[in-house]
């Protein structure tokens, strides 16, 4: 492939990584990642409503990584509540997974930064090798789609099987008791999602501008100058 068509293609990939970047530093520093719904179970049973009561006793939850908000729904009107992950909730989450994934968050962000950085330098730069070839390229890529699906995972499991929301929902509650009505994941844990897709995206483009994986050196002279000449 001519120098130039990569050029362009590092620069597209170096701007996807360092959009992913920016998303994942934007989606940390909201409470988006949750929204649901709680069902305060005591106030229903006590005067047993059914059907359309149900929603005087249903109230609204949504958090992210480190606080949130509730509207508490006890058939006597929507009390907002605000509350932090720290150090107000820590000791009834699982706090070495929550801890976990706000590491993970870190991770990808510095990792798309890098990446970012030697896709520009690749496509505007001299190269100067300190791993051969386009092995680093992958590798921060590697990392950072990693990363971004270690946090799906993690996540998605302290919010499903370690029921995140009722336990927020309970908080501090003395004589009530609060079921997860509904809970979906909302835009944050979304953009992670795509974050992780764009560093995949990127592995595919570096294979597109003609690098193969896994690496095998080419008795071809023209081959051998071509992958000096971008390295990762």
């Amino acid at each position: 492939m001519p120098a130039q068509q990569k050029k362009i293609i590092f620069c597209i990939a170096g701007v996807l990584s360092f959009a992913c970047a920016l998303g994942t530093a934007a989606a940390i520093g909201t409470q988006l990642w949750v929204k649901g719904t709680t069902l305060c179970k005591t106030g229903a049973l006590l005067v047993n409503a059914t059907g359309q009561e149900l929603e005087k006793f249903i109230g609204e939850i949504q958090y992210g990584l480190f606080y949130g908000e509730r509207v508490r729904q006890c058939g006597l009107g929507g009390r907002p509540f605000q509350f932090s992950f720290f150090p107000d909730l820590l000791k009834i989450i699982p706090a070495s997974i929550h801890v976990s994934v706000i590491l993970f968050c870190t991770v990808l962000i510095v990792f798309a930064l890098v990446g970012a950085g030697f896709f520009m330098f690749n496509a505007f730069g001299s190269p100067y090798e300190t791993l051969h070839g386009p092995i680093g390229l992958y590798l921060w890529s590697f990392i950072a789609c990693s990363c971004g699906c270690l946090i799906m995972i993690l996540f998605s499991s302290e919010v499903k099987i370690h029921h995140l929301s009722e336990k927020i929902a309970n908080f501090k509650e003395g004589s009530f008791t609060f079921k997860t009505h509904s809970e979906q994941f909302a835009n944050s844990f979304w953009i992670i999602l795509v974050c992780s897709l764009v560093q995949f995206l990127n592995a595919l483009l570096i294979r597109f501008a003609g690098f193969e994986f896994p690496f095998s050196k080419s008795k071809d002279s023209e081959t051998t100058t071509g992958a000096v000449d971008l390295m990762y």
